[in-house]
């Protein structure tokens, strides 16, 4: 359940998706977001992709 609702903050706002991954990464994502929402998102989503990666194994 918390990955559906990560995932669907990646859509709609991505730095709120990556919160909790630390300083840098928000800043990253915030950044890409201000330049194209488009780009925000993708790298998002890859954030939290891999992130529930670590978690299955």
């Amino acid at each position: 359940m918390d990955f559906i609702i990560r995932l669907l903050l990646c859509f709609i706002f991505p730095p709120l998706a990556v919160f909790d991954k630390g300083c840098g990464t928000i800043l990253l994502v915030l950044l890409l977001t201000a330049l194209g929402w488009l780009p925000g998102t993708i790298v998002a989503l890859i954030i939290c992709a891999s992130d529930k990666k670590k978690i299955g194994d």
